[in-house]
């Protein structure tokens, strides 16, 4: 896990803090704008009242000494005052050069104040001397005009400026922490958690602790946490079956090995009766010599499988009518009674396929019904119009359970039996998808169980040779 400077905590802070600052910035501009507007005015009105005093006189005028107070009490250089119907007023003192930029109040917008708020705080040479007009504050049809140096502005602005700089900065923080502090506390500490989970159960999948999700949170972290718990809880128990399996193939591999040795004995016995002057005996040989073979096969085909994985197919063209009838003639009695088998087929239907292997799929899904019950197998085939073949395989018998359902096709836990270990589903599956197609579950209910066989085959029309 990364250094707490340099994980997720650190950039949120830092993040904070700069987004926090950005507004205060954006705030910080208008306010400046503003200010330098409301402090102007009030020069403008300071001025208004300061003309005032020449209305009160008769012939419009005052004494230098006075004219000098009044303007030293505005703090400008000259006051006019203009009016509709007597003219100009004006006070004023000698200027000490000429004016070096001239603003408008009445018409400035608020871009224009805030352009010129910060060019004065930042960009304007010191000591300018700046013309000021804009209506009078209780008469607007009133304009006043004032002439003053900048610098007092100047000094105003710059204390307002780190006014709002030391406010903006205290805001900061304590927004920043508290912002830091709320996700922290809801997104970085659990996303840790979930982070240092991942990488201890990586590091250790069969012995970590498994993710602990608080069950109330139902945000996106929330869910993750859970599924993340769930997700652990699988492939550790995935992990767990892959050990048994594990186990159970190097015992399986040599129980077929010591398996097939016997079976050997018994086809060389078996090989004899067909000599046996019994009629009955000589008609049951070729049966049971075939059921040793496919045992035998089956064998070497275990502890191939073991040994190198999913044994390869020995594709040749096939009668389906021929390879149902052999499924039949395998099938065991049920526990109801003796087993109907029904394969209405096409004699000329044939299928590009191993023919072993699609034998054993088909005996294992009759296997599976006549051991849940059924007594009546109905097993047909068509040839699908754009190619291919469809082998449907549909019994009387309860049904599949809910449990098998959910675990359909996956060893060891789709079982529709007790004491079942699912094999038999998920090795007809397994053979189906080696030849390029599927078996999946049409329909169960209590009046049966339907699956479906879909396989790849030559297009309509295409004669193939059948061995």
């Amino acid at each position: 896990m990364p250094p707490l400077w340099r994980g997720l905590s650190a950039r949120l802070l830092v993040l904070t803090v700069g987004f926090v600052m950005l507004a205060e910035v954006l705030i910080f501009a208008p306010s400046v704008g503003r200010f330098r507007a409301d402090w102007l005015e009030a020069k403008l009105a300071a001025g208004h009242l300061a003309i005032l005093a020449l209305e009160a006189t008769p012939d419009l005028m005052v004494s230098k000494e006075l004219e000098a107070e009044l303007l030293s009490h505005v703090g400008a250089y000259s006051v006019a005052l203009s009016t509709p119907d007597r003219g100009k007023l004006m006070l004023m003192i000698a200027t000490p050069h000429m004016v070096d930029a001239s603003y408008d109040l009445s018409h400035a917008g608020p871009v224009t104040l805030v352009g010129d708020a910060l060019y004065a705080l930042f960009l304007a040479p010191p000591d300018r001397l700046i013309r000021v007009m804009g209506p009078a504050p209780r008469d607007p049809s009133l304009v006043v005009d004032i002439v003053i140096d900048e610098r007092p502005l100047y000094h105003e602005l710059a204390g307002y400026a780190l006014r709002i700089l030391g406010l903006s900065l205290v805001i900061s923080v304590i927004t920043a922490g508290l912002v830091y502090l709320t996700l922290h506390l809801v997104m970085v500490r659990p996303m840790r958690r979930v982070t240092e989970s991942m990488v201890a159960f990586r590091a250790d999948p069969e012995h970590a602790p498994l993710f602990d999700a608080p069950p109330r949170r139902g945000d996106e972290i929330g869910i993750a946490g859970r599924e993340l718990g769930e997700m652990q809880q699988g492939l550790r128990a995935a992990l767990s079956q892959k050990a048994r399996l594990a186990a159970l193939g190097t015992a399986v591999s040599k129980i077929s090995h010591d398996l097939r040795n016997i079976l050997s004995t018994a086809r060389l016995v078996s090989d004899r009766m067909a000599d046996s002057a019994d009629p009955q005996v000589r008609r049951m040989t070729p049966t049971l010599v075939k059921s040793i073979d496919r045992a035998v096969t089956l064998c070497e085909q275990t502890l191939t499988f073991v040994r190198d994985g999913s044994p390869p197919l020995a594709p040749a063209p096939l009668l389906l009518a021929d390879l149902a009838a052999e499924v039949g003639a395998s099938l065991p009695a049920s526990l109801a009674g003796q087993v109907t088998w029904i394969a209405d087929l096409p004699r000329d239907l044939t299928l590009e396929g191993d023919r072993a292997q699609l034998f054993r799929a088909l005996s294992n899904l009759a296997q599976n019904a006549v051991q849940a019950g059924a007594t009546r197998l109905a097993f047909s085939a068509r040839r699908k119009p754009g190619g291919g073949i469809e082998l449907t395989l549909s019994d009387n018998g309860p049904g599949l359970p809910p449990k098998a359902r959910e675990h359909l096709f996956q060893p060891f836990t789709g079982s529709a039996r007790a004491g079942g270990t699912g094999l038999g589903l998920a090795i007809a599956r397994e053979i189906a998808q080696l030849h390029g197609g599927d078996l999946t579950l049409v329909d169960s209910s209590a009046k049966g169980t339907t699956f479906r066989i879909d396989l790849p085959g030559p297009a309509p029309g295409d004669s193939r040779a059948v061995a």
